[in-house]
């Protein structure tokens, strides 16, 4: 999940040096904090938050497949 959110976001931003993903494992889910440039932020967000939750999207279904709950915080 965490190399997902990784490449995706470093496709979307300038400046793909100063994204980090950091994963915080739960019992039952797991926190995928994502912190890019505050440059970058609107570029990841998107218009009305599309992007970011088209990003949200695309983890959750691939959270589906493993049989976890995933949620992406974007910082």
């Amino acid at each position: 999940m965490k190399e997902l959110v990784e490449l995706l976001a470093k496709a979307l931003v300038d400046h793909p040096e100063m994204v980090t993903v950091d994963l915080i494992e739960k019992e039952k889910s797991c926190v995928i904090e994502l912190r890019v440039a505050p440059d970058d932020m609107g570029k990841v967000i998107g218009k009305q938050g599309r992007i970011a939750k088209a990003i949200r999207t695309v983890v959750k279904a691939a959270a589906t497949k493993e049989r976890k709950k995933v949620t992406v915080e974007i910082i």
